[in-house]
């Protein structure tokens, strides 16, 4: 089974609102986006975007510039039903490591996707974040924490602190603030996060 087929799998076998990521509302996420942005003046794309209620809230913020990318695109159908497919929201099934967005966007955010990926594929993912990233712009990325997680919807994760976060897009990138998260599954299981927002540096 390919990757987007299992994705696609766990999204069309299992409700949504019973996945372990689910949450009713993105707090975390949109409160890092909002203290280096406003949403209403800047291009977001939004990686492993899923069924999340963070594109919900960006278009209540005013963002007129949303770019959502998904393995799954049942997931993604979910979400454009949910948002009525509006004209400011792009929506992409395809593989952050081998995607190329021809663009570049003001704010790149990932919760829960990089942590999933290791070796060559870690290495695009930082590659193509670092070009698709305008000079000044900004990435928002959540991973499991250093006592998170090992493994999580039957995939080994990789785990993270904010130090290593930084380090592994320090070519390109340097630190604007850390911070931790505790998530809460529906199953009441605690998931310890670690979120870094990052600024791109200038040429």
């Amino acid at each position: 089974m390919t990757e987007a087929a299992h994705w696609d799998d766990v999204y069309r076998t299992r409700a949504h609102d019973s996945l372990s990521w689910f949450q009713p509302s993105a707090n975390t996420s949109l409160t890092l986006i909002t203290s280096v942005a406003d949403p209403a003046t800047i291009s977001i794309i939004d990686v492993g975007a899923g069924t999340s209620p963070l594109a919900d809230a960006l278009l209540t913020a005013g963002c007129r510039d949303l770019t959502l990318l998904d393995l799954s695109e049942t997931a993604l159908a979910a979400t454009s039903a949910r948002l009525n497919e509006p004209a400011s929201v792009a929506t992409v099934v395809g593989d952050i490591t081998e995607w190329d967005p021809g663009r570049t966007f003001d704010l790149w955010h990932d919760r829960a996707v990089f942590h999933f990926l290791s070796g060559l594929g870690r290495d695009r993912y930082v590659a193509t974040a670092t070009r698709s990233i305008r000079e000044g712009g900004h990435l928002v990325i959540g991973t499991f924490a250093d006592d998170g997680p090992t493994r999580c919807s039957d995939r080994d994760v990789s785990r993270y602190s904010a130090e290593q976060l930084a380090a592994a897009f320090a070519n390109g990138f340097e630190m604007v603030t850390a911070r931790d998260e505790h998530h809460l599954t529906p199953k009441d299981i605690d998931q310890h996060f670690t979120w870094v927002v990052l600024r791109r540096r200038d040429a």
